[in-house]
């Protein structure tokens, strides 16, 4: 692709950096910005400086934050006896969009893939295990909503052997099954499986 300016030419280079973004979409982007308003290329300029140099980790539960503390472990109104262990930041967004949870979490920061040479020292497991093992610590359930891959699941065995000694607090994983107007004849069969292993009774 040829450009009629280096300036583009380098502007397009690292917009087709971000996942999803091709040359031609990043080239889209880039005469946007360049017919813009330049108090509007600025302000996102500017705004993603301060997120990528001013956003912190909350200390408590590794969600990101503009404070040493998230929002959701400063929440007085939070059930802070359950905590959902994931993966992700984006499991967290997943799962408040969700309107069905008001407890705690605990960002892991990834799961365990040799492959890749993620192990558990590479996670935040140490700081799940201090922040139930504390004195003062409230928490009464752990949730274990990690992916149903194979290294989520290898994550999810491993964090349950090293909760296993905490006998006070019960360790659940979030249901896996059929999804609500799901066709069993799609459902692929460890999806389908699992659903009839971890089968509910109906009420009388």
């Amino acid at each position: 692709m040829d450009f009629p300016s280096k300036l583009i030419e380098n502007a397009v280079g690292e917009l087709s950096k971000l996942p999803g973004i091709g040359k031609k979409t990043a080239l889209r982007l880039a005469l946007h910005l360049l017919k813009a308003e330049t108090d509007t290329t600025a302000t996102l300029a500017e705004a993603l400086a301060k997120m990528r140099f001013d956003i912190r980790y909350c200390d408590t539960c590794h969600n990101i934050s503009d404070t040493a503390e998230c929002t959701i472990c400063a929440n007085k109104l939070r059930d802070h006896s359950t905590i959902c262990v994931v993966s992700d930041i984006r499991d967290v967004i997943a799962i408040e969009n969700t309107g069905q949870y008001k407890g705690g979490y605990h960002v892991l920061g990834g799961v365990i893939s040799p492959i890749e040479g993620v192990g558990p020292s590479d996670l935040q497991i140490d700081s799940l295990v201090e922040r139930i093992s504390a004195p003062n610590s409230e928490i009464k359930e752990v949730i274990l909503a990690i992916s149903p891959t194979m290294e989520g699941d290898t994550t999810a065995f491993y964090l349950s052997r090293r909760l296993r000694d905490f006998a006070e607090v019960h360790i659940s994983s979030i249901a896996r099954g059929i999804p609500m107007g799901g066709e069993l004849e799609y459902a692929d069969e460890i999806t389908l499986g699992r659903s009839i292993v971890e089968r509910q009774r109906q009420v009388k």
